[in-house]
């Protein structure tokens, strides 16, 4: 069981922790990511009414924290500091290794591993990739490295997006929700259509109303 003023500590240390002027995205990582994750799996719970959320929120503020320590050290941070801190404000060790084996299988990013795994983690796994396609996401990693081509930066998207479709969204609602905006960044990203306009046949509509 989570105890729900463990959980409020956590949430406020990560929120800090965030903030240092050493951590490349502290900026805007809460209002554009971690607090969009939140929302996501939030609204995702609603449909999968077993999960546990609690248990939900604590993977999605847990689910970057060795980034915010150590970019270059992210995923080995996450398990290590993050099994410390979550210990440190004293959740009950099945909680927390509950969430060490959950963060594994997110990071591993192995699309039926998640799919297989607890509805949390697909949960958690699916908001986080879906995340990256609302807001400023994708425009911000381009105020971040201005030292990149426009082309590597155009690719650098496309990858992130197709690794967060193709490995990391399992959840079926989630996909279909966001299926237009992955589209949409893929333009914005220098994936042009064949064709900008549908095929009309006949006159068109704003025609017929002005005649």
């Amino acid at each position: 069981m989570i105890k729900q003023e463990h959980l409020d500590e956590f949430i406020e240390h990560v929120k800090l922790a965030s903030q240092n002027p050493n951590f490349r995205h502290h900026q805007w990582f809460v209002r554009f990511h971690l607090e969009v994750v939140e929302k996501i799996a939030l609204e995702a719970c609603e449909i999968y009414t077993e999960a546990d959320k609690d248990f939900v929120r604590l993977l999605c503020w847990l689910h970057d924290y060795g980034k915010i320590i150590d970019f270059d050290n992210q995923y080995d941070l996450t398990i290590t500091e993050g099994e410390r801190k979550l210990k440190e404000i004293g959740f009950e060790d099945e909680v927390v290794t509950r969430a060490i084996e959950s963060m594994k299988i997110i990071d591993a990013k192995v699309f039926d591993d998640i799919k297989a795994a607890l509805i949390e983690v697909q949960i958690i796994s699916s908001a986080d990739a879906a995340s990256h396609h609302v807001g400023p996401f994708f425009t911000l990693w381009w105020y971040e490295n201005p030292n990149k081509t426009v082309e590597q930066l155009l690719q650098d998207n496309i990858e992130k997006s197709d690794k967060d479709w193709n490995r990391k969204m399992v959840l079926p609602e989630i996909r279909d929700a966001f299926a237009s905006r992955r589209k949409t960044l893929e333009e914005h990203s220098g994936k042009l259509p064949d064709r900008y306009l549908s095929k009309v046949v006949g006159k068109s509509y704003n025609y017929i109303l002005n005649e």
